[in-house]
């Protein structure tokens, strides 16, 4: 060590007096002209919200942070036959804020099928040089979907009606007299509209229509459900456009679905009348699969199914459910469904894996798909808390991939021989992992998807990266790795956008709002923070805001407080800007070790009499490439030769200390140059010539008073043949051609083909 600083005694105080000269010139400029501090390591008070009661600095709900609830009672009927849903609801909506409110707004998404919904017009259109007859027809002289709530009343808890304002997808409700801080209303709601086929009229909900005849529901944002007030937004009264998903509040719900006798069903929260809708044989087989863990039990069988599905009940049946401490419910009903279970062993509890699919989604999802959903609990679990609620239930619903509580839907089917590709295979699993992931992020941290689409899709994106490496090390992921989000980084920056957007503004959806930010945080983990801090850090922020609404600054501060890595400078970079990374290798300077300076240093040293003050000789750094040295004299120098250095080891060592000293025989000076907006530390790898290999890390301040170089020096007691940036490619660099020095020509495909 005490070498090391001898070596490049010289060289230090050369560099820093030349750039002690560069910076003095450059603040003599600033003094005349004045300049805004654009340094990429300010702190972001400019642009996060200001700590409060609410939200404390640490990114911690504060001692003043409250928020709404609203129970539901709700009897639902869906007609088989004619595909309408019929609705009757009871809402009990506690204000908890420390306000008055003089109304309350309700969301109506189903409006945005409606026949005068805005929705469409929104959009840009153009003229198709050609068109097929079923795509004119539907176009342009079709009516469209009759869709959008049907409002029968609304009326308060005595039965007299609630006057109501319905402004496209938000209803507001018009109080007699404000609601006060602590207290509670209840109002009824009766409402039907007409079940979409989701394939032909698209949307997140409806049915798909099988060849027999037969239907499969997806049913979700059936019913109006109360908008979010918060200390952040107010209400939350955006309109449903059909990108931006969801803000809604917690609360219990009872719910009773009325459907044909022969249907068999699952729903967000805990079956109440199991015994009644179930056969004694099914009974048992789920009194099985509540103890079982290695393995799926199927509960109705294919033969079940099938025998389902030749009839049509003109008998009806009623399922009851009720879920505790949930943000919305969504039901899955067919007369066409298999469901298999397993019990997930978790550390606290024992949650049920479930699959609810029709026979054509087999020998697939009967392997598969309860298998993922289990895994996805245990992996999510392990970094976040114990899944709480007790089932998470995946359904096979073609071209559909949508996530509610406790439920969601999941594309991918074999062809009809019941063979599937490895596409297919993986594509359904991913789907699987991503939606069953959602019950944490954002079904349980509650995050306004309205607004910020990343802090759902971009979070559960990063998990389940995480999740399909542990279901299958060789699990072709798509998201996550530094490399795969190359592509959109290199992308015209006048078409990308920040992470921080509004969902309904990004133009490249899964890239920005999935992506980017799961790469981001795959990025933090591997490269910037480590696993054990960053784990521990994404751990708090989940446990603080389970079950609450957190904010992107709550995300951002509490990432540093859990960890004490200052990453102003990465949130600012990666998700406020479009800034992307490009770290080259500018120059690399060899150099040897002599008692004898240059004719150049003799000079300087004369003229400012600089270290004069030394009685003894400098050893010096001379640069191979010095043009005062004949270059072929020159040769690798052995440091022990010099007696000067042996003289002063000797005085200055134990044996046991010389023991442990290095001898270097080459320095290279390394000139990296940032060219890219983004800061990123510098990941080097040093190749020796005998093909051994040495890394080193570099943090990302190493750039924090030059935004444009940095400078490092390598001491090593072998020769350097190649010197590459990121060779493991963690940092999403988009150009790594200039990542390797000596510099290698790349060959277009054209040369090559020229060459043969």
């Amino acid at each position: 060590m005490k070498k090391s600083i001898l070596f490049s005694s010289f060289l230090a105080i050369a560099v820093s007096f030349t750039s002690i000269a560069q910076e003095t010139k450059t603040e003599d400029k600033k003094r005349e002209q004045g300049h805004y501090n654009e340094n990429k390591f300010r702190q972001m008070y400019d642009i996060m919200a200001t700590p409060n009661m609410f939200r404390t600095a640490s990114g911690a709900p504060g001692p003043a942070y409250y928020q709404q609830k609203a129970d539901y009672k709700m009897d639902i009927e869906i007609d088989d036959k004619n595909q309408k849903l019929y609705g009757k609801e009871t809402v009990t909506y506690y204000n908890n804020s420390p306000e008055p409110l003089e109304y309350l707004w309700v969301q109506l998404d189903q409006n945005m099928r409606a026949q005068n919904s805005k929705t469409p017009l929104v959009e840009n259109q153009r003229i198709a040089p050609a068109l097929t007859a079923e795509k004119f027809a539907k176009e342009f002289m079709e009516n469209g979907f009759d869709g959008g709530f049907n409002i029968e009343y609304v009326k308060d808890k005595s039965g007299k009606n609630i006057s109501y304002t319905i402004n496209q997808t938000m209803m507001r409700i018009n109080l007699a007299t404000p609601l006060k801080p602590g207290g509670k209303t209840v109002f009824s709601i009766k409402w039907w509209y007409n079940i979409n086929n989701y394939q032909i009229d698209g949307g997140r909900s409806g049915f798909e229509l099988f060849p027999d005849g037969n239907k499969l529901y997806v049913i979700a944002q059936f019913f109006p459900r109360m908008a979010v007030y918060s200390d952040v937004e107010g209400w939350q009264n955006m309109q449903f456009w059909g990108r931006g998903e969801f803000a809604l509040t917690f609360g219990d719900y009872e719910v009773n679905i009325t459907v044909p006798a022969d249907h068999m069903m699952e729903a967000t929260g805990e079956l109440q009348n199991r015994k009644e809708v179930y056969t004694s044989e099914q009974m048992k087989r789920w009194e099985l699969a509540q103890n079982t863990f290695d393995k799926p039990v199927l509960i109705v069988t294919q033969a079940e199914a099938e025998a389902n599905a030749k009839g049509f009940s003109d008998k009806k049946k009623t399922w009851k459910y009720k879920a505790k401490n949930v943000r919305d419910f969504g039901i899955s009903t067919s007369r066409k469904f298999m469901l298999d279970a397993m019990a997930v062993q978790l550390e606290t509890v024992k949650p049920m894996a479930i699959s609810i699919y029709p026979p054509e989604a087999n020998p697939l999802w009967g392997e598969y798909s309860t298998r993922a959903v289990a895994q996805t609990l245990k992996t999510y679990s392990k970094h976040t808390f114990d899944y709480p609620y007790p089932k998470a239930v995946s359904v096979s619903a073609e071209d559909q991939g949508m996530e509610y509580p406790m439920i969601c839907w999941n594309f991918g089917r074999p062809d009809a021989d019941g063979t599937y590709t490895d596409r297919v295979k993986y594509g359904m699993l991913g789907v699987i992992i991503h939606e069953v992931g959602h019950n944490f992020f954002p079904m349980i941290v509650n995050s306004d998807e309205r607004q910020w689409t990343w802090m759902d899709e971009g979070l559960n994106t990063f998990l389940e990266y995480l999740t399909e490496l542990e279901f299958d090390k060789n699990f072709p992921t798509d998201r996550g790795p530094a490399a795969k989000i190359v592509p959109y980084m290199k992308g015209n920056q006048q078409y990308l956008e920040p992470i921080m957007s509004n969902s309904e503004n990004i133009f490249q959806f899964g890239s920005n709002a999935y992506g980017k930010p799961a790469t981001g945080l795959n990025i933090l983990r591997e490269t910037i923070m480590g696993h054990e801090l960053f784990d521990h850090a994404f751990k708090t922020y989940a446990q603080r805001w389970k079950f609450k609404h957190p904010t992107p600054e709550d995300f951002f501060r509490t990432m540093e407080d859990a960890s004490a890595v200052d990453l102003d400078w990465f949130w600012r970079g990666w998700f406020y800007s479009t800034d992307y990374v490009d770290i080259a290798l500018k120059d690399v300077k060899e150099y040897y070790v002599s008692t004898e300076p240059t004719a150049k240093l003799k000079n300087y040293r004369m003229r400012t009499g600089r270290f004069t003050y030394d009685d003894g000789p400098f050893l010096y750094l001379i640069d191979e490439k010095n043009e005062e040295f004949n270059p072929a004299t020159k040769k690798a120098f052995d440091v022990n030769e010099v007696q000067m250095l042996d003289d002063y080891v000797a005085k200055n060592y134990t044996a046991e200390e010389k023991a442990k000293l290095k001898a270097p025989k080459y320095f290279y000076e390394v000139e990296f140059e940032k060219l890219g907006g983004m800061i990123m530390p510098i990941l080097v790898e040093l190749q020796f010539e005998d093909g051994s290999t040495e890394n080193h890390v570099f943090p990302a301040q190493i750039w924090r008073k030059n935004n444009e170089t940095a400078k490092r020096v390598f001491a090593t007691d072998k020769k350097v043949v190649k010197i590459q940036i990121d060779p493991k490619l963690e940092t999403a660099d988009i150009d790594t051609n200039n990542n390797v020095w000596p510099s290698t020509e790349v060959k277009s495909k054209f040369d090559e083909l020229e060459k043969k």
